[in-house]
């Protein structure tokens, strides 16, 4: 099958790799120059181009891109494209992009494979990145299901757990548990920065180890990443930001009244609730 991928970053670039290896022909697009030539001579993609006119041979396209490009990538992409083509993407909002793309084409599969590494570029893309990992597919009452099989067709082979859910259901569960982190984990770095003394503050970062690094990772990530989650999920992040403010409260209140039964009580449900999402 001919796949075009549109975006040769992380996750267009590995997704590229392993369908390749499928033995799919691949047809990749870049906006530098340099990128495509990269791909094509690393062996990730059969070919490589700047012009999205080069995705007509495609049966089924991969929207690659960061969420804010994607609406003007679909606008330049629809007029070249067959009807019969299969469009899906791999953003990490889903309801605004399938909002924005299913009512100019009926063959629209909005996807989300949940994996990366806090590294960015076609340079970071690798093989197997989405082995075990969860592939959210969100179709809705007018997608064709030839459309939705087509897709699972190929993203089957590459080992990742493939779930089906509503675009709004998929916001609202990401919001939970990879857009909140980013925030948090964003807000935990800015804090220690924020110690007053840089004598502490060099000593905190000497003596930073496992907690700190698990704690702080996604907030260490790809910057351009957050700030899409957050302009393109508000409402549903500002509502997970709020929970979490609250429940931070109830840790100050605690420790302020130094109500030690309480804190206790509240550490040993998440310890007993934390493999439930894991």
């Amino acid at each position: 099958m001919n796949i075009g991928i549109v975006g040769l970053g992380l996750i267009g670039g590995s997704l590229a790799i392993d369908l390749r290896s499928c033995g799919h022909t691949i047809l990749g697009v870049s906006r530098r120059r340099e990128t495509c030539q990269q791909a094509v001579g690393r062996g990730i993609v059969d070919a490589a181009s700047t012009d999205l006119e080069s995705m007509v041979a495609a049966d089924v396209v991969f929207l690659c891109t960061p969420l804010r490009a994607i609406s003007s990538t679909v606008e330049h992409l629809l007029p070249i494209l067959p009807p019969t083509t299969v469009i899906t993407d791999v953003g990490s909002v889903k309801a605004s992009v399938v909002k924005t793309i299913a009512p100019q084409w009926q063959n629209f599969v909005g996807g989300h494979p949940m994996a990366g590494t806090a590294e960015s570029g076609l340079d970071a893309a690798l093989s197997g990145l989405f082995v075990d990992r969860p592939y959210v597919l969100t179709p809705i009452d007018s997608t064709p299901v030839e459309a939705v099989e087509r897709v699972t067709s190929i993203i089957a082979p590459l080992q990742c757990r493939i779930y089906h859910c509503t675009p709004e259901d998929h916001d609202r569960a990401v919001s939970w548990i990879s857009h909140l982190p980013v925030m948090v984990s964003a807000s935990l770095i800015a804090a220690c920065m924020g110690e007053a003394s840089p004598i502490v503050l060099k000593l905190a970062q000497q003596l930073a180890s496992s907690g700190f690094r698990d704690t702080s990772r996604v907030g260490g990530g790809n910057p351009e990443l957050g700030v899409m989650m957050a302009m393109y999920n508000q409402e549903t992040l500002l509502s997970s930001l709020y929970a979490y403010r609250n429940q931070l409260d109830q840790v100050i209140q605690h420790i302020e009244q130094k109500d030690w039964g309480a804190l206790e009580r509240q550490l040993k449900q998440t310890q007993q609730t934390r493999p439930q999402f894991l």
